[in-house]
């Protein structure tokens, strides 16, 4: 809200779940919650519809966030759910919401502007703790980059978020340092003001990208070995 925006639709997949900061988040003036569960594909054509000719900046947060990998897991119950959510999520949301955006990207001053995932550091190298989570935000990437190739025609910029752990309720369990949601927020604030891409925010996401782009190959065998 500080960034000027004026209308704010939060999605809210469970309306009877109290959150923690939601009733603080729905009492802001420019915010109005509204159902979307990104697993339910009625649910998010039917949001689309009301509000999709309104939007100008669609951010993506939807996830699911589990532990483990392959081995510790029977059956693929949760890493199905991770990829609804994350990867599927994702794809119905393109669906529903990217043809509105790239019909508003001509439309005077008030045109669509940008499409921002909330993706993971993870999804550039696979963390076996978290294996699955990995995998369904490694999809996410990919269907993020064919987001971004079909609106760019239009103006539309599509930016991709690699956080490390943020400082959520999934993430109690992992050691610091995590990531603030305010810094997050205003990381994401600034790649919308100065047309960043991809951003890394805080101090875990930062060492990862340096030592992906350094040699992919020996960070994928450090996390293979236990490392983080």
């Amino acid at each position: 809200m500080k960034a000027g925006a004026d209308i704010v639709w939060v999605g809210h997949a469970e309306p009877w779940k109290k959150l923690p900061g939601l009733a603080e988040l729905a009492a802001l003036p420019q915010v109005t919650l509204v159902p979307l569960d990104v697993s339910n594909e009625r649910s998010v054509n039917q949001l689309a519809g009301e509000i999709g000719g309104k939007v100008d900046i669609v951010v993506n947060t939807a996830e699911l966030h589990r532990a483990f990998g392959i081995g510790a897991r029977r059956g693929t119950d949760v890493a199905k759910a991770e990829m609804e959510i994350n990867y599927f999520g994702l794809l119905r949301l393109a669906q529903a919401f990217g043809p509105a955006l790239k019909g508003r990207s001509a439309d005077g001053v008030a045109h669509a502007t940008a499409w921002v995932n909330l993706l993971s550091v993870y999804a550039l190298a696979n963390f076996p703790a978290h294996g699955t989570f990995s995998a369904s935000k490694a999809a996410a990437l990919s269907l993020a980059q064919c987001l971004r190739a079909e609106m760019r025609p239009a103006g539309i910029r599509v930016i991709n978020v690699f956080p490390g752990p943020i400082d959520d309720e999934w993430n109690q369990a992992i050691a610091p340092p995590k990531l603030a949601p305010a810094s997050l927020a205003t990381a994401i604030v600034s790649a919308l003001v100065g047309g960043v891409e991809d951003i890394y925010p805080g101090d875990v996401a930062q060492e990862w990208r340096e030592r992906w782009r350094d040699n992919p190959k020996v960070l994928e065998r450090e996390l293979a070995a236990g490392g983080t």
